[in-house]
């Protein structure tokens, strides 16, 4: 069985897409990634493949490794062409799709091939930048970004825009999008912030600051999509029978997918060719209205479910969901809090139902083995973060609509051995 690989790909796309999608591969690089893992991969990547293929974003991706292991030879081996196979529940039905993403054109070491980095930069055909270096990723370092590699990611960011900027003696058309998936709030504005710190440590010049923050576009982003990433081996070896070719990259994840980037900039919008509103790609006013959508339905769900689901015995979420009155405890758990977001004006209700109606799915997820003592890690943040604001507006709209909120507040409780004891005393309990 043959490794996947460019040699391969025409018969693949071909059989895959049912027209051959090859002349993907010869797409210029109009992005710069930093960071080659599978959430990346799984999410803008995925956008950017199928834009490509539909003749519509028409540029590939330059991924650089920022950690200091080698890059995967795979990488080279398969021309940086992946499978991505998608398993789950999707409106109640279970699903498989598999696609072989061709969005990757190389992968660089950001220290071995430092210089590379810097001179795809230069290119007139880059327009954007993407990163998703983990949640610590984006932190002021004081260091420069002359002389050796630079350690943290906002230098060497900084240090391309400022090759970039040297290059075309400050262009302003050579501008770019700047756009961080790191999952902290406001990634970009706080990039940027940085950014400006570094530029003045590094005494680089005023022309170039003005540059920085008037020719580039530095725009909020949300990502959500669970990735388990590798397949196990069984899996694995089904699907390559299937496929008929062998792929060291190959990933799975989720059905659902949401990439929601911020930006009321035509500018922005004219550049961002894979935009798919259809498969969860949005270029929206304000991200807010999804985070907040996400951190209630989706994570504040999670919380409020998880002491009831270990205290009843089970260990994965899908497992849980397969017991009928778990997952009828789910359903009126997450119409409780529909209930208080449709308090909120900044959410539309349709934002509200569609979104609530992937939770089932997401939770239902036969491929995906998400352990609810997982979901336990940081509980006490969690509950404070997600669940009480919720179950305060609650009380506060009336009607005794909470019982199952409560519900979950009182198994956090036990599980947590009384932390919400006073609490609940006085604002639950005192006011029956």
């Amino acid at each position: 069985m043959e490794q996947l690989s460019r040699a391969i790909y025409s018969e693949v796309s071909t059989q895959m897409n049912h027209h051959d999608t090859s002349f993907v591969l010869d797409l210029p690089e109009k992005v710069l990634q930093f960071g080659t893992g599978v959430l990346l991969r799984a999410l803008p990547d995925f956008y950017i493949d199928l834009a490509n293929k539909a003749g519509e974003f028409n540029g590939r991706v330059v991924m650089v490794k920022s950690t200091s292991s080698a890059v995967e030879p795979a990488f080279q081996l398969q021309n940086g062409l992946f499978t991505h196979v998608l398993r789950g529940i999707k409106e109640g039905q279970e699903i498989e799709e598999l696609h072989v993403n061709s969005s990757i054109s190389r992968v660089l070491h950001a220290v071995q091939d430092w210089e590379e980095v810097l001179k795809v930069a230069t290119s007139p055909d880059l327009e954007i930048i993407i990163s998703n270096t983990t949640e610590v990723g984006i932190v002021y370092v004081e260091e420069k970004i002359s002389g050796s590699v630079p350690s943290s990611f906002p230098a060497k960011l900084l240090a391309v825009l400022y090759n970039r900027f040297l290059h075309f003696k400050g262009d302003r058309g050579k501008g770019l999008i700047i756009l961080p998936t790191e999952l902290i709030d406001h990634n970009a504005e706080q990039l940027k912030t940085i950014l400006d710190q570094l530029t003045q440590y590094n005494e680089l010049s005023q022309e170039f600051l003005v540059w920085l923050n008037q020719a580039n576009h530095f725009c909020n982003t949300l990502v959500d999509r669970i990735v388990p990433g590798k397949l196990n081996d069984a899996v694995q070896k089904e699907i390559e029978v299937k496929l008929g070719y062998r792929d060291e990259l190959m990933i799975m994840s989720e059905p659902f997918g949401l990439w929601t980037i911020e930006s009321t900039s035509p500018f922005v919008s004219s550049r961002l060719g894979f935009i798919n509103p259809a498969k969860g790609c949005l270029l929206v006013n304000d991200v807010h209205v999804y985070k907040e959508l996400k951190l209630r339905l989706l994570n504040a769900t999670h919380s409020f479910c998880c002491a009831y689901a270990i205290q009843s015995g089970f260990t994965y979420v899908r497992e849980a969901m397969q017991n009928k009155d778990f997952n009828l405890f789910v359903k009126a758990l997450i119409g409780e809090i529909k209930a208080v977001l449709l308090f909120d004006p900044s959410i539309s209700n349709q934002l509200i139902d569609d979104f609530a109606d992937t939770v089932i799915d997401r939770f239902s997820n036969p491929y995906i083995d998400h352990q609810w003592k997982s979901i336990s890690l940081h509980y006490s943040t969690k509950i404070k973060v997600r669940c009480l604001p919720l179950f305060k507006k609650a009380i506060e709209i009336g009607d005794r609509g909470y019982k199952h909120m409560l519900t979950g507040l009182e198994a956090y409780n036990v599980f947590s051995q009384g932390e919400l004891s006073d609490y609940l005393q006085t604002e639950v309990y005192g006011k029956e």
